[in-house]
Parts: C-alpha cells; sequence; structure tokens
C-alpha cells in the first residue's frame, strides 16, 4: 500500500546521509568515528521526518481511501496514551507487538549473528574482519538492489490474494491458481538468476576484487570468500520468495510456531559459526549462513507443499530446471574457470579484457538457452513488465 512512500523516504535517507559522510571525511576527518555516527542518526532523522510528514498530510484528508484503510485517524494515535475507560494495557496489541518483537529479534540473530561472534568472541583478526566486511558489503548488493524489492513486492501481492486463516482448497480458486503460477515463476526467476552469479561468480570474484581494492584484496582470503558468498546468493535468492509466500499464507498461530523455530535455528547458526570458523577462517561464517538458508528454504519448502497438497497446483516445479539449461550452465562454468586460470589476473589488462570478454560470451549463450527453454518465465516476465509500464502510463 505504501511501497513507493518506502522507496522514496529510505533513497531520500540513503543520499542524504552519504553526502553528510563525503562531506565531514573531507571536512572534518579529525573527527574519525564520529562522522559514522552522526550520519546515521541523520539518517535515522530523514526517515522518521517523511514517515511523519506523509502521514500527518495523509490523515488531513479524511475523505481519502487510503486514510480509510488506516486505523488511525490522528497523529496522537500512535503515542501512548492512558484512557480510563479502558485497561492500562491492551493485551491484544500487547501480544501482537511481542509476536513481532520475536520475530525481529530471532531475524537480527539469524542476518547478523557472525558479526556478534567475531567482535565478542575474537575469531578474527583485524584484517580478515575488514577483508570479510567487504566482501560481504560487495555480495549483499545484489540481494539488496535485486532480490529485497521482488521479495517485498510480491509479499503483498500474496497477502492481497491469499486469505491467512484458510486452506488452499476453502479459497477462491482463481486466487489460488494466480498465487501458484506467480509463485512458480518467481522460483524459477530467483533460481535463474542465483545460479547465473553463483557460476559466473566463481570465475570472476578474483578479477572483482583486483578491480575494487588492488592485489590487497584479490591475492588473500578475499577471492574465496567471495566465491562462497556467490553460492550464498543464490540461497538467499531462493529463500526470499519462498519466505515472502510463506509468511502471507501463515495464520498467526503457524507465524509463532516458525518463530520457536527460528529460535533454535539462531541457537545452532551462532554455534555453528564458532565452529566453522574455528576450522576454515571467515569462510565459515559464509558456509554458517548456507547452512541457516538451507534450513529456513526446507522449512518454507515444506510448507508450500503441504498448502497445495490438495490442489492440482504444483508451484514447487519452478525449482526444476531442464537439461539443457543445466548443461550449459555446466559448460558456462568450465569454460569461464579455465579462462580464470590462464587469463586473470597477473597477464595485464589485455588478458583480463579478454576473460571478461569469454564470460561475456558464455553469459549470452546462457541466456539465450534461457530464452528458448523456459518460455513460460519470459511470458511472465513480459506480462509482468507490460502491466508496470501500462500502470505507470495510467499514473
Amino acid at each position: 500500500m505504501f511501497v513507493k512512500l518506502k522507496v522514496v523516504a529510505e533513497s531520500l535517507s540513503v543520499i542524504l546521509k552519504s553526502v553528510l559522510t563525503a562531506f565531514l571525511v573531507l571536512w572534518l576527518p579529525h573527527w574519525g568515528l564520529y562522522i559514522f555516527s552522526l550520519a546515521q542518526l541523520f539518517y535515522t532523522a530523514i526517515l522518521v521526518l517523511c514517515y511523519v510528514t506523509y502521514f500527518k498530510k495523509l490523515l488531513g484528508f479524511p475523505k481519502s481511501t487510503k486514510q480509510q484503510a488506516l486505523p488511525v485517524s490522528r497523529m496522537t494515535d500512535l503515542l501512548p496514551n492512558i484512557l480510563r475507560s479502558r485497561a492500562f494495557i491492551n493485551w491484544k496489541e500487547a501480544k501482537l507487538t511481542w509476536s513481532f518483537f520475536k520475530q525481529s529479534f530471532l531475524k537480527q540473530i539469524l542476518t547478523e549473528g557472525e558479526r556478534y561472534v567475531m567482535t565478542f568472541l575474537n575469531v578474527l583478526n583485524f584484517g580478515d574482519q575488514g577483508i570479510y566486511d567487504i566482501v560481504n558489503n560487495l555480495g549483499s548488493l545484489v540481494a539488496r538492489l535485486i532480490f529485497q524489492p521482488i521479495e517485498e513486492s510480491f509479499y503483498i501481492f500474496f497477502a492481497k490474494v491469499l486469505e491467512r486463516e484458510k486452506d488452499a482448497t476453502l479459497q477462491k480458486q482463481e486466487d489460488i491458481a494466480v498465487a501458484a503460477a506467480v509463485l512458480e515463476s518467481l522460483l524459477k526467476l530467483a533460481l535463474l538468476a542465483g545460479l547465473t552469479i553463483t557460476v559466473f561468480g566463481f570465475a570472476y570474484s578474483q578479477l572483482a576484487l583486483d578491480i575494487y581494492g588492488g592485489a590487497m584484496l584479490s591475492s588473500g582470503s578475499g577471492p574465496v570468500l567471495l566465491r562462497s558468498y556467490c553460492l550464498y546468493v543464490l540461497l538467499l535468492a531462493i529463500n526470499g520468495v519462498t519466505e515472502c509466500f510463506t509468511f502471507a499464507a501463515m495464520s498467526k498461530e503457524q507465524v509463532d510456531r516458525y518463530n520457536f523455530t527460528m529460535l533454535a535455528l539462531s541457537f545452532s547458526f551462532l554455534v555453528l559459526s564458532y565452529l566453522l570458523t574455528h576450522w576454515c577462517g571467515s569462510v565459515g561464517f559464509i558456509l554458517a549462513n548456507c547452512f541457516n538458508m538451507g534450513i529456513r528454504i526446507t522449512q518454507s519448502l515444506c510448507f508450500i507443499h503441504r498448502y497445495y497438497r490438495e490442489s492440482p497446483h504444483r508451484p514447487l516445479a519452478g525449482l526444476q530446471l531442464s537439461p539443457v539449461l543445466l548443461g550449459a550452465f555446466a559448460l558456462s562454468g568450465g569454460i569461464t574457470g579455465i579462462s580464470e586460470v590462464f587469463l586473470c589476473c597477473e597477464q595485464g589488462w589485455l588478458a583480463r579484457l579478454v576473460h571478461v570478454a569469454v564470460g561475456a560470451f558464455c553469459l549470452g549463450a546462457t541466456l539465450g538457452t534461457v530464452f528458448l527453454t523456459e518460455t513460460k518465465l519470459i511470458h511472465f516476465l513480459r506480462t509482468q513488465l507490460g502491466v508496470s509500464r501500462l500502470t505507470g502510463k495510467m499514473t
């Protein structure tokens, strides 16, 4: 409902934060870490100001459709208040808040748990921590820029199409069919995007780090970390799609049970991070994240399978690829891997350009194979692009 507001508010906040950070670094470098603290506070203030301004303006028009859909009619309704006619604590809202808090806390551990292990248990030296942070930030760009918007947008879609408290057999079969078709196409898209990043990322991680940070990044553990992160991106892509459907279709009781599962998963993730880091260094954090994502994907796939078990729709077929396409990925991975051995990264810029050209040719051939074999997905993408353009013209 407020997707455009979120995009505008966060984009504006990030841009202004970046401008302030650059200005302070250039003009007041002696402030050190205070620069980043001030920039973060500035980012938060701008974000809150955007939301407050928007909703204050929206609540000023009581006859608008969006305003009528809101559970509040004044800005003061968002603030804590005590009414004599009611109990001091609204237990229904308190339980809902506690449920959100638990889920947010557990997700924080699952997404940032390795940083706590890294900080408090001193499993890596500062040099390895710096390289890990650089690789982690580079690798997560794809997830933040591509997969996260898809996940958020289609979560809203599934939440509108599906009814939480009903099984698939008790809902409108047209809606169930549409949701299944969209989920199948999204799974296929996520799998193909993740496989492309994984296959080509293995052969071009060293070159990317060499261009980004020179020999300091490309000669140490950086390439291995980035290659491992490419595999993690594949799991991130699939998990984002499966969880956006799962959370949109789950009932409140199922969400609570899922939170208990996440609690156990959080503990095992922290322990596994510690053990794997002692065994194989900073790569252990990424392997622990892969294990974490694998468990979450398995849970979501089981839920989707049960959800559509009594219906004729099989959206999990989106995770199946044709043998021809799998062969194209394998061949591209082999060719680019050989190209990396002979052309990257100490043979000069001409050899690097040839290595890039080989990758571009293999990528083009792979995408061509996708276009020929995945006709259903291509039709879905064309339909979505057509709808988006039509909506843009109408607005």
